[in-house]
């Protein structure tokens, strides 16, 4: 089973942005504990800044994966073209914010994913991750 996790802008500098919000730990450190706990699947990172970058990901693996777990940092708010790209592939796409985003700015209420995405999970920190990379494992039964 392949998955890859995609982690939109700023999410690089997980561990050292606003910590009270997103924690003390990089992303880079959290996939390895991913890895340990999924020893039999394929698991796939990719982060950028860019926007065209996620675009392209989005294409080369969203016919072939088994699901795409996708935290789009603040292009959630604001990238129609990201949305497009997840509602034209076959890969099912869940959305995943480490942040409860409905109880921060008003901006970050609303998604252009959500409708594209099998699901969505907030607000539960980097065990987000998981819970989506479970819920896939558990739809391949």
């Amino acid at each position: 089973m392949k998955i890859l996790v995609l982690n939109g802008p700023n999410l690089n500098l997980l561990g050292k942005r606003e910590p009270e919000i997103y924690g003390n730990q990089s992303f880079e450190d959290y996939f390895e504990t991913l890895q340990t706990q999924f020893p039999k699947l394929d698991l796939e990172y990719y982060q950028s800044n860019h926007e065209g970058l996620l675009l392209d990901k989005l294409h080369e693996v969203g016919f072939d994966y088994d699901g795409i777990v996708l935290n789009g940092g603040a292009y959630t708010h604001t990238s129609i073209a990201i949305a497009d790209a997840i509602g034209a592939i076959t890969t099912p796409v869940i959305e995943v914010h480490i942040s409860n985003v409905h109880a921060r700015e008003t901006f970050r209420h609303h998604s252009y994913f959500s409708s594209k995405c099998i699901g969505v999970i907030v607000g539960l920190g980097l065990d987000g991750y998981r819970l989506a990379i479970e819920h896939f494992l558990k739809e391949s039964k």
